[in-house]
C-alpha cells in the first residue's frame, strides 16, 4: 500500500476555480412518445427513461423516482442533476466521504466508492478532489488502487484519464486532537468546479451537512473511434449536419452539432440557425442575410468593412452634425475630466485626513510625484507585496531612493478615523531598526504610503535563498536578532499608544547596505489602548510564525509577537522555514522538534553554519534557550520583548567582549613569539534571565 506524507497545520484547503462555459444547444429534443422530464431534470435523447426504446442503448436507460417531490432521476443508483447533450457531460449527486471525531476520539465515518458504466468516465476537466478541514487527508484510489491525494499544504489534484471506479477516504493525522471543538469532522469529495462554492463550507460542518456534492461524468455513444464507428452507418449514431467528436478521457465517440446548426444530434439531425433571427447573440450593423449554417452582413450604402464587426464611415448628410457633436463632446469631456480630477484628489484629500497630517512631520507627496519616481509604477521597480498592497522603488529628483507602497484596487473604501490615527502614530515611530515612514500621498482613495529605501532585501531571502555573506558568522545572527528585538521591544514599550506588528517574519525584516535590521510592513499591525492587553481581530498574518493562542482565540496580544520572533530565532539557528518537516516518521515540524532539543551535541546538528569554538557553543545554546522560551505554547509562561531584547543584548556584549580580548591576546601572543591556545576570560559570571529561564556559562 502506497503513503502519502503531508504537512500537518491549520488551515482550509482552498481551491481557487478556472471556468469555461460552453453553450447547450438552443433545442434539445426527445424521442417521440417518451417522457422529456424527471422532475426538475430535463432527459434529452441519447437518453431515454423507464421503456428502452426511448434511448440509443442500454447504457443510456434511465430510471425516475416519483415517490418524491420533485421526483429524482438515476443512472443506476446513481442521482442525475443535469445531462448536457453539447458537452456529453452528465452532472450527478454523489456521496461525501468523512470521519469525525472528539474529545475521545474517532466517532464515525464514511468513505465513498462509484464503479461508472461502460459508456461513463468520471470527467478530468471539471472535477477536483477537494478536502475540508484542519489535520485532514482525502485520499483516491481507483480500480488499479493507485492512490492519488490533496491535504495539508497541497493543492488540489486533477483526476487522470479513463477513471470509472473511484474510492474516495477521509482520514486524520492526529485524531483532530487539536481541532474537534471547532472542527469535529473531515470530509474528502469529488466536486464540479463550476458549482463549487467554497463560502459554502463550515469548518463545524457535520456529515448531515455536508451528505453528498455534485459532480460531473462524462459519456459516449460507444467505444470506438469516429473512423470506426461510421463504418457501420446502421449503428453510427449521428445524424445530418452533426460532427463526430471522439473522447480521449472515455476512449469512445459522441456527436456534436455542427456550427451554425442546432437541434439534437442524434435524432433527426441539426437544424439551420437563424441568425438574422438573434441580433443580440449574431451581431449585425448592416443588411443580415441569413444562409445555411451561417449569415452575411453586408454595410449600408456609403459605409464599407465587416458588418458583423463593425461599418466605417459615413452618410454625407451626417457629416456636419458629427464633426459639430464631435467637437462639442471633446471640448465638454476634456473640462469635465479636468474639473473631475482636481474635485477627487481635493476630496481625497480631506478624507484622509490631510489637514490633520499636514502638521505632523512627514512629507506631503503629490500623486503625480510618486507616478514619475516609480515610472508609473512599472514592473521593473516593483519590490514585492507587503500588508494590504504592492511595494515599489522610488527615485526623488533629488536622487533619493524610497519604498512606496501602493495600495490594490478596491472599488470603495472608507478611510475613517481610526486609520487616520494608526497613520499618525505611525508617522512618529522613530527607531533606528524601525523602517521610517517618509511621507504620504493623499490624493487617492487609499493614501500611498513613502517609506525609507532599504537596499539588502529581506531576511527570509538571506536565510532560504541565497548562500548570504551577512549570515556566514554567528557574530551577524546574533546582531540581527538583538536589533529586531529592540525594534519590537520599542513598539510594545515606548511607542505612545503600543502597537502590536502583527505579522512580525524573517520576510518583513529588511536589511540595509549595512546588514542593519528595519523592521517593516505595519498592515496587520494595532494600536493597543491603555490598560488593554490585547485585541480582538480577525486572523490574519502567515502561517508557521502564528501564534497558537492567537489561532484558537482570535485575541492579539505583545506575546503574540513574540512567539513570531521566536520563530525567527529559529530560522536563524537552523536555516529551515517555519512550515519545514524533519525527514523522520513522527513526521515532526521544525519547532516542535526544535522546542524538544537538549544538550549541545542534538542542538548542533540543527545549526546551518559553522561554529567556531566551544565559547561560541555555549553562547549559541543560551540563544536557543531564549527561542524556547518565546515558543512557549502558552502567552503568559513566554517572556516580554523587553526581557528578550536585554537578553539578547548582554549575550551581544558578552560576544563582543570575548571577541575583543581574544584579538588582544593574540596580538600580545604574536607579538611576543609565543601564538598558542589561550582564553583566560572567565565567562562563569555571565548570567541570562528570561523569564522562567536561567542560565549562566
Amino acid at each position: 500500500m502506497k503513503s502519502i506524507t503531508q504537512t500537518q497545520g491549520f488551515f482550509v484547503l482552498l481551491v481557487l476555480w478556472s471556468c469555461s462555459c460552453t453553450s447547450a444547444a438552443a433545442t434539445v429534443m426527445t424521442k417521440s412518445g417518451c417522457n422529456s422530464t424527471c422532475g426538475n431534470v430535463s432527459v434529452p435523447y441519447p437518453f431515454g427513461v423507464g421503456d428502452p426504446s426511448c434511448s440509443v442503448n442500454k447504457h443510456f436507460n434511465l430510471t425516475c423516482n416519483y415517490s418524491t417531490s420533485p421526483a429524482v432521476l438515476y443512472s443506476g443508483n446513481i442521482p442525475v442533476v443535469n445531462i448536457s447533450v453539447a458537452e456529453g457531460t452528465m452532472v450527478v449527486s454523489l456521496p461525501t466521504a468523512y470521519d469525525c471525531y472528539n474529545k475521545s476520539g474517532p466517532v464515525n465515518g464514511a468513505e465513498t466508492f462509484q464503479k461508472l458504466g461502460d459508456s461513463f468516465t468520471f470527467w478530468d476537466k471539471r472535477n477536483k478532489l477537494t478536502v475540508l478541514g484542519c489535520d485532514t487527508l482525502g485520499l483516491m484510489m481507483n480500480e488499479e488502487e493507485t492512490f492519488f491525494g490533496s491535504g495539508c499544504l497541497s493543492l488540489c489534484w486533477m483526476l487522470p484519464l479513463h477513471l470509472k471506479t473511484l474510492s474516495i477516504t477521509s482520514r486524520s493525522y492526529t485524531n483532530h486532537s487539536y481541532v474537534w471543538g471547532f472542527n469535529p469532522c473531515g470530509f474528502a469529495f469529488l466536486a464540479d468546479e463550476r458549482t463549487f462554492n467554497i463560502s459554502d463550507l463550515r469548518l463545524n460542518a457535520t456529515p448531515n451537512d455536508l451528505a453528498r456534492y455534485n459532480s460531473v461524468l462524462e459519456w459516449v455513444i460507444e467505444n470506438k473511434a469516429c473512423p470506426e464507428a461510421q463504418k457501420n452507418l446502421s449503428s453510427y449514431a449521428c445524424r445530418e449536419n452533426t460532427s463526430c467528436i471522439y473522447s480521449e478521457n472515455n476512449r469512445g465517440y459522441r456527436c456534436k452539432c455542427k456550427e451554425g446548426f442546432t437541434g439534437n444530434p442524434y435524432l433527426q439531425g441539426c437544424q439551420d440557425i437563424d441568425e438574422c433571427q438573434d441580433p443580440k447573440t449574431y451581431r449585425c450593423k448592416g443588411t443580415c442575410k441569413n444562409t445555411i449554417g451561417n449569415y452575411t452582413c453586408r454595410c449600408p450604402l456609403g459605409m464599407h468593412g465587416d458588418g458583423k464587426v463593425e461599418c466605417e464611415g459615413f452618410r454625407i448628410a451626417s457629416i456636419v452634425a458629427v464633426i459639430g457633436a464631435a467637437i462639442l463632446l471633446v471640448i465638454s469631456t476634456l473640462l469635465s475630466v479636468v474639473i473631475c480630477k482636481k474635485r477627487t484628489k481635493q476630496r481625497n484629500f480631506f478624507t484622509n485626513g490631510g489637514m490633520l497630517l499636514n502638521h505632523q512631520r512627514v512629507r506631503i507627496f503629490s500623486e503625480a510625484e510618486l507616478a514619475k519616481a516609480t515610472k508609473s509604477y512599472a514592473s521593473d521597480h516593483f519590490l514585492g507585496e507587503g500588508g494590504f498592497g504592492s511595494v515599489y522603488k522610488g527615485i526623488l529628483p533629488d536622487n533619493a531612493l524610497v519604498a512606496v507602497k501602493k495600495p490594490r484596487d478596491f472599488d470603495k473604501i472608507k478611510i475613517d478615523e481610526e486609520f487616520q490615527h494608526e497613520i499618525n502614530i505611525v508617522s512618529q515611530v522613530n527607531h533606528i531598526n524601525v523602517v521610517r515612514l517618509l511621507g504620504l500621498c493623499l490624493e487617492t482613495k487609499v493614501p500611498l504610503l513613502v517609506y525609507e529605501f532599504v537596499s539588502n532585501g529581506t531576511l527570509f531571502h538571506h536565510i532560504h535563498h541565497i548562500k548570504s555573506e551577512a549570515l556566514l558568522a554567528w557574530r551577524s545572527r546574533l546582531r540581527i536578532a538583538a536589533e529586531t528585538a529592540s525594534a519590537l521591544d520599542y513598539l510594545h514599550s515606548l511607542a505612545n499608544p503600543p502597537i502590536i506588528h502583527g505579522d512580525v517574519k524573517s520576510a518583513n525584516i529588511l536589511l540595509d547596505d549595512k546588514y542593519t535590521a528595519k523592521v517593516s510592513d505595519f498592515g496587520a499591525s494595532v494600536l493597543v489602548s491603555t490598560g488593554e492587553n490585547d485585541v480582538a481581530t480577525k486572523i490574519q498574518g502567515t502561517f508557521g510564525y502564528l501564534d497558537p493562542e492567537y489561532l484558537s482565540t482570535g485575541n492579539l496580544t505583545a506575546k503574540s509577537d513574540v512567539y513570531s520572533f521566536g520563530v525567527i530565532l529559529v530560522e536563524l539557528l537552523t536555516g529551515k522555514k517555519p512550515n519545514s518537516v524533519l525527514s523522520t516518521e513522527e513526521q515532526t515540524s521544525i519547532i516542535n522538534h526544535f522546542r524538544s532539543t537538549t544538550g549541545s551535541n542534538e542542538l548542533s546538528q540543527l545549526l546551518c553554519f559553522e561554529v567556531a569554538d566551544e565559547t561560541e557553543m555555549e553562547e549559541i545554546e543560551i540563544f536557543a534557550e531564549i527561542a524556547k522560551e518565546c515558543l512557549n505554547n502558552s502567552g503568559v509562561k513566554r517572556p516580554t520583548m523587553k526581557q528578550v531584547a536585554e537578553g539578547l543584548s548582554r549575550l551581544t556584549r558578552l560576544h563582543e567582549n570575548l571577541q575583543y580580548q581574544d584579538n588582544r591576546e593574540e596580538e600580545s601572543l604574536r607579538l611576543s613569539g609565543k601564538l598558542e591556545e589561550s582564553c583566560s576570560y572567565d565567562v562563569s559570571t555571565a548570567s541570562f534571565s528570561i523569564g522562567n529561564y536561567t542560565d549562566s556559562i
